[in-house]
């Protein structure tokens, strides 16, 4: 049996969908579908249970382990907002309860695999390498981003870390992100922005050495994040932090011009003021340094952006169902 927790959310449906293709639905999905319409990323699924996350921790604290039969813990349920300032309910949902589940996986001799983000990796000013020398070093610029670290801390410090892999994800997009709202990829936003008005805009750039929609990230896409997931699952020996990303930076603007290239469009952006109460905590740029798991052994790929976008353009946003259930490739 495999636990993965967020597995109604992004990315966590993505691994349901991909281990469903590879022969596998004994799956428990927790997560919390509230009234919106996350539920349709795990319509046509192959599960055997689904759980509310309170449900999921009762049960926990009952039994004081895991399930019996429990194989893996891809544990993805976290408050993803970056936005997020409420630091106890951060603690709670991103390093207490990781905490919890990570322990519960170990002593169950079950692969572990955790959410971690680059957000934990702030402005950038000590790069972006995913080695354990860094973690006392890095200076996130939200809690959010924090919350993230002090778990990579924890697992560190504790000798978790030896035992199961903290993945630091980079900018992901891609299907069943459209239940995000503002933390929706910026694909997602500028395929309904561009379809509404035929134009799209980007954030400014307040910094002199930097133009217009010229700040990079390294955009990932989802489809390409499970594939190594699913590597990891089947690599136990695979631990500590890994970087998941393309290991590419490319900008706003390429973003952009890769969207209206995708529906047929000419490119039309409009640039326009960053909020003052994000300025601060804005990275400039992303880029992931993957040489320790390819060092570990993974050899998959990751698409350019442009690939990536095509894909999700045609094969999903334009679909009737634009789902990953529904995806033949």
């Amino acid at each position: 049996m495999h636990i993965v927790t967020g597995g109604a959310g992004f990315i966590g449906s993505a691994m349901v969908w991909k281990l469903n293709r590879m022969g596998i639905d004994d799956v428990w999905i927790v997560d919390d579908l509230g009234s919106g319409p996350k539920w349709k990323n795990i319509s046509g699924l192959k599960f055997r249970e689904v759980m509310p996350s309170n449900s999921f921790l009762n049960l926990l604290h009952q039994g004081k382990a895991l399930p019996s039969g429990t194989e893996s813990v891809i544990h993805m349920g976290a408050c993803s907002s970056t936005t997020e300032t409420d630091a106890e309910y951060l603690l709670r949902n991103n390093f207490e309860f990781s905490r919890y589940l990570a322990m519960l996986g170990i002593e169950a001799g079950a692969r572990t695999l955790v959410a971690s983000s680059a957000a934990t990796y702030g402005g950038g000013e000590h790069g972006y390498r995913d080695g354990v020398e860094l973690l006392y070093r890095l200076r996130p610029l939200n809690m959010y981003g924090y919350s993230k670290l002090l778990f990579d801390q924890w697992a560190a410090s504790s000798g978790a870390l030896g035992r199961i892999a903290s993945l630091r994800f980079f900018n992901v997009y891609g299907p069943n992100e459209y239940h995000k709202g503002d933390m929706a990829s910026l694909v997602f936003k500028a395929y309904g922005q561009i379809g509404a008005t035929s134009r799209m805009g980007l954030f400014k750039s307040h910094r002199p050495d930097c133009g217009h929609g010229e700040q990079v990230r390294d955009f990932v896409y989802v489809k390409d994040i499970v594939d190594a997931m699913w590597w990891l699952l089947g690599h136990p020996e695979a631990n500590g932090l890994f970087n998941v990303g393309s290991g590419r930076s490319e900008s706003w603007n390429e973003l952009a011009r890769s969207v209206f290239a995708a529906m047929g469009r000419e490119p039309a952006i409009d640039y326009i003021d960053m909020p003052l109460s994000i300025r601060g905590q804005y990275q400039y740029r992303t880029e992931a340094d993957i040489a320790r798991l390819r060092a570990a052994g993974y050899e998959g790929g990751f698409r350019p952006l442009r690939e990536g976008v095509l894909d999700y353009v045609q094969n999903h946003l334009a679909k009737a169902n634009p789902h990953i259930n529904n995806a033949d490739s």
